[in-house]
């Protein structure tokens, strides 16, 4: 075939057809030559693995390696996912008045993310519908606030958030300003196949000149840090934190958030930040750390733990690259030691401190129209604190996108939510964001320890401790191992719900039969052993893997797939009765049922999987 005046032959019509939409539609030199470099040197296999499949809507929009290839992140496939999009949209809200709602579209501080999102400003301009594009690198959540407080139709934040730096992504919020959820993403995928070819004007960039595009960086800046200083209690900020001297050392991971914290913590009258100057701005390279992940713990923290002991700060916070998750770590005065919390327990803090605020602000009010929502591979203590304080709490199927749009329901009923979690650091303390927003959780947290510091002299440590003791001791922990290989996690799982036969085969215990399973609920296949037709009450998806085995011990032991990384991830809990102080049993029957479950279900010798480093 000849293409772009290139001769070639693979073999195969569908792969010929693939090289020859490419070198006719890719107006990027760098990628266009990849490809043809690819073909030139007759790397078919090579060339059947980016253009054969293509990077379909996953987790709340795309996300990949940046190279040539329907099957990656550039520019082609931008424009390509954007006139899908677009067309769906107008689909959707075809009404001129409507049109005129405009999106939103913002952008990280990774290589290309820029030219992604101005590429897609140019095919909305090109269909008629305005386009607020921020100016600046902003941090995730100010894309659903502005969807939010400019009535928009969408909007689209080009991020891999915490991805490796040859990763990016493209995450898209409804009208709603929550996470795409089904039928949308299905039914944006099905646009962008129908839209494949690409517009002439949707490579000119000369349409960023057009009246029709606005930047919503200072109105919606203002806006956000008028609104978050609105959730924190008056005589919180003027009795505790302009009161207190404490410092917090600060990490950006090499991405947009310290502006934002900067910005934040003046605020509300905290002290400002100590930044880890290596970290502070936005590199798209992250030299300094192996993966750009807070959620890693110590080993991606080891900058901000030796500026805070060169300064003597005792707490860290630290943001993802796009800043939506935080961290937090703390050092104990009597050893010296750094703690870093875990996900959960920063969710337990901080569903505790929801209420205090709440209490603090409405000391009137019933707490019975207020909600707690935690995803289910969650810790389960939000839904003890919730059962104790009288208030209601809300489990959804992992993700933000489901709490956000859980969130939307409830409020349309009158109902009130103070705070939602994942384990993986991801907090939304309020639903100015119906997102996790690592920069007001950042603001609350500091917050909270001016609080606990100067009314009880209580470390978070401390708060943590005592809040075990009121609701009961929950003791969890969550890893994972790497694995590469689809066809290696499909055999995996499949093993599993055929280890006792073909029909409803699940294992019945594990450990040699020490740790009985008394119930099982698979969302990837709907079955729930819990309920009397046998269907889960939470939606099931085939396209994921997802597990949760309950033990009769009250151990509850869950194992998935990632949306977004190559890992098969483990969430285990065990809880103790309120009161009950003997957290050394609990500790040490979780892990041996962990390492017993790791083992005997996963493989990992025998399937090659890779521990996650600690």
């Amino acid at each position: 075939m000849d293409a772009n005046g290139i001769h070639f032959d693979s073999g195969s019509t569908e792969l010929n057809q693939r090289i020859s939409e490419w070198l006719n539609w890719d107006k990027n030199e760098n990628t266009l030559n990849e490809i043809k470099s690819l073909v030139k040197s007759s790397e078919w296999k090579a060339l059947s693995a980016r253009l054969l499949k293509r990077l379909a809507f996953g987790t709340a929009g795309l996300r990949g390696v940046m190279q040539a290839g329907f099957n990656a992140m550039n520019d082609l496939v931008v424009i390509q996912s954007a006139q899908g999009l677009c067309k769906y949209i107008l689909e959707c809200y075809p009404a001129a008045s409507d049109r005129q709602r405009g999106i939103v579209l913002g952008f990280d501080g990774r290589h290309n993310s820029k030219r992604f999102a101005e590429l897609s400003a140019c095919v909305f301009l090109t269909d008629g519908i305005p386009v607020w594009l921020y100016s600046k690198t902003v941090a995730t959540p100010f894309v659903p606030f502005a969807v939010k407080e400019l009535n928009c139709l969408a909007g689209i934040m080009v991020t891999a958030s915490h991805n490796p730096k040859e990763d990016n992504g493209y995450k898209v919020y409804w009208t709603n300003s929550a996470q795409i959820i089904s039928p949308h993403d299905k039914n944006i995928q099905a646009n962008i196949l129908q839209n494949l070819v690409p517009l002439e004007s949707s490579w000119n960039l000369d349409l960023l000149k057009s009246d029709q595009l606005k930047d919503p960086y200072d109105a919606m800046s203002s806006l956000y840090f008028e609104k978050l200083a609105a959730n924190v209690p008056k005589t919180f900020v003027s009795d505790y934190n302009r009161k207190s001297s404490q410092r917090f050392v600060y990490s950006a991971m090499h991405g947009v958030g310290f502006p934002f914290i900067e910005r934040g913590f003046e605020t509300i009258g905290l002290q400002p930040v100590v930044a880890v100057k290596e970290q502070r701005d936005p590199d798209p390279e992250f030299p300094t750390v192996k993966f750009p992940n807070p959620e890693e713990g110590k080993s991606s923290l080891v900058l901000s733990i030796k500026l805070a002991n060169e300064t003597g700060c005792d707490v860290i916070l630290a943001n993802d690259p796009d800043a939506d998750r935080l961290a937090c770590a703390e050092k104990d005065p009597s050893t010296g030691e750094w703690r870093v919390f875990s996900g959960n327990e920063l969710g337990a803090l901080l569903g505790w401190w929801s209420i205090r605020c709440y209490r603090e602000e409405y000391p009137e009010s019933s707490l019975a129209d207020c909600y707690l929502l935690a995803s289910t591979v969650s810790s389960k203590m939000c839904r003890s604190i919730a059962k104790i304080e009288g208030l209601n709490f809300e489990e959804t199927l992992t993700g933000f996108k489901w709490m956000g749009n859980k969130s939307v329901d409830l409020m349309a009923t009158g109902k009130k939510v103070l705070f939602a979690f994942e384990e993986a650091i991801g907090f939304m303390c309020s639903p100015t964001v119906l997102d996790k927003d690592g920069v007001s959780a950042a603001c609350q947290l500091a917050t909270m320890v001016c609080y606990l510091r100067s009314t009880s002299n209580q470390s978070l440590s401390d708060k943590l401790n005592e809040l075990y003791d009121i609701y009961g001791y929950h003791y969890a922990v969550t890893s994972y191992h790497f694995c590469y290989d689809p066809v290696v996690i499909e055999r995996i799982f499949e093993r599993i719900r055929t280890m006792e036969g073909a029909d409803s085969g699940y294992p019945k215990a594990i450990g040699d039969g020490q740790y009985k399973i008394e119930s099982i609920r698979d969302l990837t296949t709907g079955y729930d052993s819990t309920q009397a037709d046998g269907k889960a009450l939470l939606p099931s998806s085939k396209s994921s893997q997802m597990i949760t085995f309950s033990f009769e011990n009250g151990a509850v032991i869950t194992l998935r797939t990632s949306g977004t990384e190559p890992k098969i991830k483990y969430y285990a809990e065990m809880c103790a009765k309120p009161g009950q102080r003997d957290w050394n049993a609990s500790r040490t029957t979780l892990r041996d049922m962990i390492d017993r479950i790791v083992e005997e279900l996963l493989e990992p010798t025998k399937n090659n999987l890779t521990p996650r480093s600690e």
